[in-house]
């Protein structure tokens, strides 16, 4: 029989109460014991405590998390860490210096600088540090994907992903860095492409990698436009051309400045055959010949599989993490990069916008005229949507460009205040 694995989570608001809700019912069965956890705001989270049970577990409550890797360090086999992105790497440092096995959500960081540290620093653990993109272990992605290795589609010449997920507006209210582009100088970048998408944007890395199933691809250009609807100083949508240096085209379109039905497809384009993947739903092959193959995704938790997996890395049953630090290196450019192109965060038309009451749900949300169709036109012919929006193109930039990323940064942030 296995024994559990000890599990301290950094935090009990926001995503860290998805994680305390999956490690308990881990720990039901037997596979997980959460030692402890912390919040600065710990009283404030009562009635969570209690539905954790976290007193009958005999969980230990710290309101720092230094406080509490000092006490509980040494019983720990892993440290989860989901807290605002700018404290990523502050306590990545501290789970690694203390020794113990880091579960960090994603992103990693959006600072290319602060990741290449946090890359450094985690050859010293025993155990790589798992950056939580959640669909990378999908079991019928990594079919699909060895089958691309395989060659049976033919060369694969580039990917487009679409995601239309409406926020209503007291989702930027969410946390004191909602929307934020910095926080005490701190690279923070909160946005659909770099956080509530970020999965998605790394999976079509995923499916460009060409080396070996566990691979990304490499960028070798990147060009972008960016926008907001929202009142938020960085931008709720997003979008992105690369080209790989493999010569594969990769177009993103990303918002949050919409309504009604959320809906993101992920299109791989191959020499034999076109693949189209909608995580929660199915897969389809459509072959250049006219034959569908349709593929049941079924139901997935990302969550529970994700900790599953890194519990079988720390184990030695799995030879690496599903995504470590260094795989998230092309992510991380590529959205720094994205800000560097685009140079600045063009506000949308005013006459473009529509406030949109969901009585269903009692939220406001805000759509943007046009956008279903310049989503569409740049996905499927590459028209960027600057000429109607009042902006020109984005600059083309490279991973040479990026010691401007701070700087442009600084003047965006510069010019909301204007």
């Amino acid at each position: 029989m296995k024994t559990p694995i000890r599990i301290g989570i950094i935090g009990m608001g926001g995503f860290a109460g998805w994680h305390h809700n999956t490690v308990a019912r881990l720990e039901e069965r037997n596979l997980a014991r959460l030692v402890c956890t912390c919040d600065p705001n710990a009283a404030s989270f009562t009635s969570e405590q209690q539905n954790w049970r976290l007193s009958e577990r005999g969980v230990c409550i710290f309101p720092d998390y230094r406080q509490m890797l000092d006490a509980c360090g040494q019983e720990l086999d892993l440290l989860v860490v989901p807290t605002p992105i700018n404290l990523h790497a502050e306590m990545h440092r501290a789970g690694v210096e203390a020794g113990i096995p880091v579960y960090l959500e994603k992103p990693p960081t959006l600072d290319y600088a602060e990741l290449e540290a946090m890359i450094a620093l985690d050859q010293q653990a025993a155990k790589s540090t798992l950056v939580a993109f959640n669909f990378i272990i999908e079991k019928p992605r990594r079919a699909l994907k060895q089958r691309m290795l395989d060659g049976e589609f033919g060369a694969v010449t580039g990917a487009n992903l679409m995601a239309h997920w409406p926020r209503p507006a007291d989702y930027f209210r969410r946390s004191s860095w909602a929307g934020r582009l910095l926080m005490d100088e701190r690279v923070v970048l909160d946005s659909c492409f770099g956080n509530a998408n970020a999965h998605f944007v790394h999976n079509m890395l995923f499916w460009l990698g060409e080396d070996t199933l566990s691979s990304w691809a490499q960028l070798s250009s990147v060009r972008a436009e960016l926008y907001r609807a929202h009142a938020i100083e960085g931008a709720d949508t997003f979008f992105v051309q690369a080209l790989t240096q493999a010569g594969q085209t990769m177009r993103f379109a990303v918002t949050h400045a919409c309504a009604g039905k959320t809906s993101h497809c992920e299109t791989v384009f191959c020499e034999k055959a076109e693949i189209r993947y909608i995580v929660g739903g199915q897969a389809e092959v459509r072959w250049r010949d006219g034959r569908v193959e349709r593929i049941d995704i079924g139901g997935f938790d990302g969550l529970t599989e994700n900790h599953l997996a890194y519990h079988r890395y720390l184990r030695g049953e799995e030879d690496r993490p599903a995504t470590s630090l260094a795989d998230s290196r092309p992510f991380v450019v590529l959205n720094d990069l994205a800000y560097v192109s685009s140079g600045r965060i063009t506000a949308f038309p005013a006459e473009r916008l529509t406030d949109v009451r969901e009585e269903k749900e009692q939220k406001d949300y805000i759509s943007v005229a046009g956008m279903t169709g310049a989503i569409e036109r740049f996905l499927d012919q590459g028209v960027w949507p600057g000429a109607d929006w009042g902006r020109e193109p984005g600059a083309l930039v490279t991973a040479a460009d990026l010691p401007r990323f701070h700087d442009t940064v600084r003047q965006m942030l510069a010019a909301t205040a204007r």
